[in-house]
C-alpha cells in the first residue's frame, strides 16, 4: 500500500508490516533451523525490501523468540545474564542492577497471541487480503520527531508515545503487538537496546505504531503539520 506518512518523511526505506499468519511465502528470507541471528539484521532487511519469515523453529535466539512473541524465557540463568552475570558460560551485560530486577522484567514481558509464522513485509507489497499487526519505521531523529508529534496529534492526552526498556526486538515488535493484540494506540519507540545496535546506522531508531492506529494517522497525515512550512523546511535537509 502506498504510505502518505513515508513519502512526508522522505524515507530511503520501506516502512515493514508486521503479519501474523500460518503459512510463509516461499521466498521468504528467514534463518536456517538450528542457526542463531540477530532479529533486528533482518528487520533492516525488510525495510530495504524484502520479506521476512520467522517461526518458532527458526529463530534461534532464545531473546529473539521471545521479542518476536514465539515464547517466554525461563528463569534460572537469563535474570543472571541481563544483570551481573556469574551464572552460565556468558558475563553479565549488566542492564540491570540485579537478578531480582532482571526477573521482574522477564516475568513482566507481554504474552501475545502468536500464529505459526510472523512475517516482516515491506508495507508497499502488503496486499488487500493482508491484516498486518503493526507498522515498524526505522528513522533518523528527524523523521522520528515527525512520528512521535503524529503519534499526538489527534489526541487529548501527551504520552502517546512509549519508551519501554527491553531487547530490540521486544521494542520495535513484542511491545506494539500487545498493543495491537489488545486494540490500543500507542506507538513503540524502539532499538535503544545496546546489543541491538550494533545491526543499525548510528542515527536509526524505531517507532513501532499499531496498524489499526497508523490507518488514522496516514488518513489525517495531508491535514497535519506534515504538510506545512515547518516540516517542509526540514524535510530539504532528509
Amino acid at each position: 500500500m502506498e504510505s502518505t506518512i513515508k513519502d512526508a518523511l522522505r524515507l530511503t526505506n520501506h516502512p515493514v508490516a508486521e503479519i501474523k499468519t500460518d503459512e510463509a511465502p516461499e521466498n521468504a528470507l528467514s534463518f536456517k533451523k538450528g542457526s542463531r541471528g540477530c532479529v533486528i539484521a533482518l528487520l533492516v532487511a525488510a525495510s530495504k525490501g524484502r520479506t521476512v519469515a520467522f517461526s518458532e523453529d527458526t529463530c534461534g535466539c532464545p531473546g529473539g523468540k521471545v521479542g518476536l512473541g514465539f515464547g517466554r524465557f525461563e528463569p534460572g540463568g537469563i535474570e543472571y545474564f541481563l544483570s551481573t552475570g556469574g551464572i552460565g558460560p556468558r558475563p553479565g551485560e549488566f542492564y540491570k542492577k540485579s537478578p531480582e530486577l532482571a526477573r521482574a522484567f522477564i516475568e513482566g514481558l507481554p504474552h501475545v497471541a502468536m500464529k505459526k509464522y510472523l512475517l516482516f513485509k515491506p508495507l508497499d507489497e502488503v496486499k488487500p487480503h493482508e491484516s498486518p499487526e503493526a507498522v515498524v519505521f526505522l528513522v533518523n531523529p528527524d523523521q522520528l520527531s515527525a512520528l512521535v508529534t503524529l503519534a499526538n496529534y489527534d489526541q487529548p492526552t501527551q504520552d502517546n508515545v512509549r519508551i519501554c526498556f527491553g531487547s530490540g526486538c521486544a521494542q520495535a515488535i513484542l511491545y506494539a503487538l500487545k498493543e495491537a493484540e489488545e486494540g490500543k494506540k500507542r506507538c513503540i519507540l524502539g532499538l535503544t537496546d545496546p546489543s541491538a545496535r550494533k545491526c543499525l546506522d548510528k542515527d536509526i531508531l524505531s517507532l513501532s505504531i499499531p496498524y489499526g492506529r497508523f490507518l488514522e494517522l496516514e488518513n489525517q497525515a495531508e491535514e497535519s503539520f506534515l504538510t506545512k512550512a515547518t516540516w517542509n523546511e526540514i524535510a530539504h535537509r532528509l
